[in-house]
C-alpha cells in the first residue's frame, strides 16, 4: 500500500527535527518508515506515529509518561516490538526531540553488538 502524502510529510518533518543528533535518514519499510543514523535503526514511523527504540533500561521512562509500545498484528496475533511512542513534546520542541532521539540512538547502539564493538575500537 503506498504511503500517503500526509505520512511522507510527517516523515520529512521528523527527520528534519532529528538532524540535531546527526545525519538522520528514513527508509520506507513495514508500511511505514525506519529512522536511521549511521546505518542503525533507532526509531520508526507507523500510521503517522513516531516510536523510539527502547530496552529495559529506558522503557520505564516512556511508560511513566503513559506512552504506548509499538505493536502490530500478524495472522490474528499481536506482537510488541522494543519501540515506544514518542512524547508529544518531542514533536514540538527541537531540544526535547534531541533528548529523546539521542536516548533511542544510544539504546540502539547498546543493543547492536557490531556497532558497539566498532564504537569502542573507534574511541580507544
Amino acid at each position: 500500500m503506498p504511503l500517503s502524502q500526509e505520512e511522507r510529510e510527517f516523515k520529512n518533518y521528523v527527520v528534519d527535527l532529528m538532524q540535531s543528533i546527526g545525519p538522520v535518514s528514513a527508509r520506507a519499510m513495514f508500511g511505514g518508515y525506519g529512522i536511521f543514523l549511521d546505518g542503525l535503526m533507532f526509531a520508526l514511523i507507523a500510521d503517522s506515529v513516531l516510536y523510539f527504540k527502547v530496552d529495559k533500561k529506558t522503557e520505564e521512562e516512556f511508560k511513566a509518561k503513559g506512552l504506548e509500545p509499538f505493536t502490530y498484528s500478524k495472522k490474528g496475533k499481536s506482537f510488541k516490538m522494543s519501540y515506544c511512542e514518542a512524547p508529544e513534546d518531542a514533536l514540538e520542541d527541537i531540544e526535547e526531540m534531541k533528548y529523546w532521539a539521542q536516548k533511542a540512538y544510544d539504546t540502539a547502539l547498546r543493543l547492536s553488538p557490531q556497532k558497539s564493538k566498532k564504537r569502542r575500537e573507534h574511541h580507544s
